[in-house]
C-alpha cells in the first residue's frame, strides 16, 4: 500500500506543477497574444474573465503541492547538505510562484502578464531543481 500511496502522490506533486505552470505559459503567452488582437475593452474582459476562471485552478494546485511536498519531504529523510540547499532555493522559487501566481490572478491587474511570465520562468527553474534533486537522491 505503500507503493500506492507513493505513487499517486507523485502524481498529485507533477499534475498540480504542470497544470500551475502550464496554466502559467498559456495565459501569458497565447491568451494575452490572442487578446492583443482585440479592441482594448474586449482583451481586458478576457484577461479579467479568464483569471477568474484560472484562480480557483491557482488555490487547488497550490495546496496540493504544499501537501505532496511536505509528504515527499517527511517520507524521505536523510538528506545531504547540497540536497537541503538546493531544496532552499527551490522552495524560495515556490514562494515567488505561489505570489506570482494569486498576484496574477486577481481583478484589474495591470502587470497580470508580466507576473504569469516571470512565475513561469521560475517554475522552468524549479522543474530543473527539482530534476536535478530526483537524480541526486
Amino acid at each position: 500500500m505503500g507503493d500506492v500511496l507513493a505513487a499517486i502522490i507523485r502524481w498529485l506533486h507533477i499534475a498540480s506543477v504542470a497544470t500551475l505552470i502550464g496554466g502559467m505559459l498559456y495565459a501569458s503567452v497565447v491568451m494575452m497574444g490572442a487578446a492583443g488582437a482585440l479592441a482594448p475593452d474586449a482583451a481586458a474582459a478576457l484577461s479579467e474573465k479568464s483569471a477568474a476562471r484560472f484562480r480557483p485552478l491557482v488555490w487547488l494546485a497550490m495546496a496540493a503541492l504544499v501537501v505532496s511536498g511536505a509528504y515527499n519531504l517527511i517520507s524521505s529523510p536523510g538528506h545531504s547538505s547540497r540536497y537541503l540547499v538546493l531544496l532552499g532555493i527551490k522552495l524560495l522559487l515556490v514562494m515567488h510562484v505561489f505570489a506570482a501566481a494569486i498576484l496574477a490572478t486577481r481583478p484589474r491587474n495591470p502587470r497580470r502578464t508580466r507576473q504569469m511570465i516571470g512565475a513561469f520562468l521560475s517554475g522552468l527553474v524549479i522543474i530543473l531543481i527539482s530534476a536535478y534533486l530526483r537524480r541526486i537522491f
